[in-house]
């Protein structure tokens, strides 16, 4: 049967054959997980990123109120997770949003979808590499005394958010051998038990108290006065600056719907998944407010503006001495090395996914018989993001890829009272968000909505670039090699 440009457009993928499909292609999941590995995931996944960061970037916009930020950026996120919470029981197959869309809103949206997911997973890995850098530099110069040399840890490209400025002979090589060796060991099939992976997170919970204890210590509540910034000179004064902070801080809880995508792995899925999810949320955002109350206490909000190892610093100055730094950043060189890890690896499975669609070309798809990893996929996604990191400063990476989560985001809400209205009251499925399928989803998409608002102008000029090439790729090769050609 021949299908108009329209149908092919809204066509979607059943949520029963996108489980066939996720299974043909790697046997049958166990449902292995509990509760407490379950929720360590989402931490583990979440922790260990922006929160090392983002104060850098997230202060100058709205000053002591970032931690309003923190709490819009929670609140988004929470509500959006709820969201994946239902999808992952009603849509049991992997690739995360991108597999939710293509069973419910149709196959150009899912790619789209793919589009923003890629951007949120490439540049994460980018932008936490970089971020990586700092620390590792603060590491080795109070463990040696040494640094690695300016040229080679600063970027040719930085952006102030409005104008950008080339630095020729600069070249950030710190983290471009971060991904390298991240690239060795997903290529060589390299896997994190979930036990491993709780031992990681205590770790990482641990670093960040020791650094709210510490801080504390140096706590002069004259620093939160006054409370929002007052600088109108880059439209960043009041609750404006709290929105655009909060889109920058909105990257520090990007992970928690890894909980929902696990949910084939998961004992008991309709109780431990939203469970999970919440208890993983509180965590999360606990911690955070915990150091960035910390950190606002303990210097002023002007001195965070360009401060590379924040946290660091702050910890060398409130004691007068390098080894709780050392300490810290000895933490974040350890922690941050298992996330961007995650993150490419994450990134290499979407592709995956999207390739067996038939969407992408086959390459990304094909997987080594021996170690089981698909090789060229690594090789390609560890080859991009080293280069953005190693050309591209940060400061323009954490909003990006707060666009591209916040899009993505967005569809999945849509997703939840489209799927409900098409496998009707008697589908089998697990956790429901709650107040019907409409409450939650428009919370979720408004407060989306709300942070996306006050993201720099550069930022949609380069999203909508962006989306503009996945749209050329979706019709000039996509529509044609869909799988869903062949279904008949």
């Amino acid at each position: 049967m021949n299908l108009t440009l329209g149908q092919k457009l809204f066509r979607t993928k059943s949520a029963e054959r996108a489980h066939d499909d996720s299974h043909a292609h790697g046997g049958t999941l166990t449902r292995s997980l509990g509760l407490f590995p379950l929720t360590m995931i989402g931490v583990g996944a979440t922790v260990g990123t922006g929160i090392f960061f983002t104060m850098v970037e997230a202060v100058p916009k709205a000053g002591p109120a970032v931690i309003l930020s923190f709490l819009i950026a929670a609140l988004t996120a929470g509500l959006t997770a709820l969201c994946y919470a239902e999808l992952a029981g009603r849509v049991p197959a992997s690739g995360s949003s991108y597999s939710f869309a293509y069973a419910t809103v149709g196959e150009f949206a899912a790619f789209i979808v793919a589009a923003c997911l890629l951007l949120e997973y490439g540049l994460a890995g980018s932008a936490v590499a970089i971020g990586w850098s700092d620390y590792l530099n603060n590491f080795l110069q109070n463990a040696f005394g040494w640094q690695i040399p300016e040229h080679l840890r600063s970027p040719m490209f930085v952006s102030d958010h409005s104008n950008l400025s080339v630095h020729a002979g600069n070249f950030n090589l710190p983290p471009v051998l971060l991904v390298a060796m991240c690239c060795i060991l997903l290529v060589r099939g390299a896997k994190e038990s979930a036990t491993t992976n709780a031992v990681m997170v205590v770790i990482k919970l641990a670093i960040l108290a020791f650094f709210a204890a510490i801080a504390f210590t140096g706590f002069d509540a004259n620093n939160f006065t006054p409370f929002f910034n007052q600088d109108t000179s880059k439209g960043f004064a009041g609750m404006a600056g709290v929105t655009a902070a909060a889109g920058t801080v909105f990257f520090s809880f990007i992970g928690l719907d890894t909980i929902a995508t696990a949910g084939e792995e998961v004992k008991d899925p309709r109780r431990n998944v939203p469970i999970g999810i919440l208890a993983a949320l509180v965590i999360v955002t606990v911690f955070y407010l915990l150091v960035a109350m910390a950190a606002m206490g303990a210097q002023p909000a002007h001195l965070f503006e360009g401060q590379q190892a924040g946290l660091s610093v702050i910890l060398q100055n409130v004691t007068g001495k390098a080894w709780p730094a050392l300490v810290l950043s000895a933490g974040a060189v350890v922690s941050v090395f298992s996330v961007t890890l995650v993150t490419i690896y994450g990134q290499t499975r979407i592709l995956y996914a999207i390739s067996r669609d038939g969407l992408i070309p086959k390459t990304f798809q094909q997987v080594n018989p021996r170690t089981g990893s698909p090789v060229s996929n690594t090789l390609i996604v560890c080859l991009v993001v080293g280069l953005i990191a190693g050309l591209v400063d940060a400061t323009f990476l954490w909003d990006m890829v707060s666009m591209g989560t916040l899009t993505a985001f967005i569809v999945v809400s849509i997703a939840v009272p489209v799927i409900r209205a098409k496998q009707g009251p008697d589908a089998e499925h697990g956790f429901k968000v709650p107040f019907g399928p409409y409450v939650i989803p428009g919370l979720s998409i408004a407060a989306c909505l709300y942070i996306m608002k006050d993201l720099p102008l550069a930022t949609y000029r380069v999203f909508f670039i962006w989306m503009a090439a996945a749209v050329a790729t979706y019709f000039l090769y996509s529509v044609r090699h869909s799988r869903l050609n062949r279904k008949g």
